[in-house]
């Protein structure tokens, strides 16, 4: 007979009712059908690793705020790059109704 698996959804309720501890350990267990050994060491490993949920956590929202700033750099440089296209078009035109010819910038060379 295969072994049935549990989600960690399931294991996370068992083991935070038996913390609770509104009903005894092995009342769970046995209204859920569930072996007691294997229990417990659901129960060892949720108390040995209940410090990552708090880390997860505070990792998560570092990751938003730097996602959030390079949004804010992002949406800044937008708005130079338009303001720039404009002055730029705005000064194209005035040299095309001035009859000049418009200056040629030279290329950036980044090797120096």
């Amino acid at each position: 007979m295969p072994r049935k698996k549990y989600t960690a959804e399931f294991k996370t309720k068992m083991v935070l009712s038996i913390l609770q501890g509104d009903k005894e350990f092995n009342v769970i267990c046995s209204e859920n059908d569930l072996n007691p050994s294997m229990v417990r060491k659901w129960k060892q490993d949720f108390l040995k690793n209940a410090h990552l949920a708090f880390g997860i956590d505070s990792e998560r929202k570092a990751v938003q705020r730097k996602e959030d700033d390079l949004k804010k750099k992002n949406d800044q440089m937008l708005k130079t790059i338009g303001q720039l296209t404009l002055e730029r078009d705005f000064l194209q035109d005035c040299f095309c109704q001035a009859g000049e010819a418009i200056p040629q910038i030279p290329e950036y060379d980044s090797k120096g």
